[in-house]
Parts: C-alpha cells; sequence; structure tokens
C-alpha cells in the first residue's frame, strides 16, 4: 500500500489533484480501477491518504536531516538543506505536495485547507524550535525574532519547493541557504 501511496503521490504533484484522474492512478501503480475503488472509496480518498503518506515521509526524513546538527543553528542549516535537497533535481522537478494542494485546493476544500495549513504551521513551529535552541545555545544571535525569523525560513523552504519546479542545481539552492542563515548573525 505504501509503494501505491507513494506513485500516486508523485502523480499529484506533478499533475494537481484535478489534473489526475483514476484512470491516471490506476496506469502508475498497475492496479485496476476496480481494485483501486476496492481499496479507496473515491480519488479524492487516494488523494489524502498519498497526503498523509507523504507528510508523515518527508517529516520523519526532515527529522532524521535535523538530527545531524551540533547546534541549534546546525540543525536549522540541515533543515533548509534537506528543503534545498528535495528541490533540486527529478524531485524537484515533481514539485511538492503541500504546496500544490494549498494552491489548488485550500480555496475549496476545507478539510483538505486544515491539513495543508496544519503541516506549513508544524514546520513553521520546528523551525521556532530550532531558531529557539540555536539563541539558547548562542549558535544564533539573542537578538534574533525567532517567531518571524521561522516564519522567514518557512518562507524559504516553501519557496525552494515551488523553484525546484524549474530544476535548479543543488548548488545554487544551497547557496540560497547560505544567504538565509547570514540572517541570524
Amino acid at each position: 500500500m505504501d509503494e501505491v501511496l507513494d506513485k500516486a503521490a508523485k502523480l499529484f504533484c506533478q499533475r494537481g489533484f484535478h489534473g489526475t484522474s483514476i484512470v491516471d492512478i490506476s496506469d502508475v501503480t498497475n492496479l485496476t480501477c476496480g481494485s483501486l475503488y476496492k481499496a479507496f472509496k473515491d480519488k479524492r480518498e487516494v488523494f489524502l491518504s498519498a497526503l498523509k503518506r507523504q507528510s508523515d515521509t518527508r517529516g520523519s526524513q526532515l527529522h532524521q536531516a535535523i538530527a545531524s546538527g551540533k547546534c541549534g543553528r546546525e540543525m536549522l542549516r540541515q533543515a533548509l538543506l534537506f528543503y534545498a535537497a528535495i528541490s533540486s533535481g527529478e524531485d524537484g522537478r515533481d514539485g511538492c505536495l503541500i504546496v500544490s494542494t494549498t494552491v489548488e485546493l485550500g480555496a475549496f476544500d476545507e478539510e483538505i485547507a486544515k491539513i495543508a495549513l496544519t503541516s506549513l504551521h508544524n514546520r513553521e513551529v520546528l523551525l521556532k524550535r530550532l531558531i529557539d535552541t540555536g539563541i539558547d545555545d548562542g549558535s544564533i544571535a539573542a537578538s534574533v525574532d525567532s517567531l518571524a525569523a521561522a516564519k522567514f525560513m518557512l518562507c524559504l523552504m516553501q519557496g525552494l519547493r515551488v523553484i525546484g519546479k524549474t530544476s535548479p542545481a543543488l548548488p545554487e539552492l544551497e547557496a540560497t541557504v547560505d544567504i538565509a542563515m547570514k540572517a541570524l548573525v
């Protein structure tokens, strides 16, 4: 099931919810439409399951990246570099399911909008925690407004995902992260 949801998530990232049909999902997963309808009530249910799966997977990967940092500043940098990495190459061209969901469905589907906004809020809370850790351990300047800085870093992370659709090289995105980190001095 995870493989099916991963393939569906990739398709939804590439084409959006409205640009993806149940036949498209059937084709990419090698399941018949009937099998999909036995497992899921409709396309929306496939989408919600794929969104949850991708959110959980990305969250786990992000926490692994953060764990490699030795101080708050380095943990934050690792989080941003993780987003730079998934925003480059083929993965970057696919796009971000949270970004596309927010843009395409956020104003029309209250449940999906809440899921997307919760995901973005959770990322912002995580970023604030990392910045506060850096302020506490001295790796980030005490004068930094952690709430404003967290919002700035969230905008950077989601912006990286949008720019990723244009196939930038990883070194370009890493240079952007380096510039953003200078705001914390």
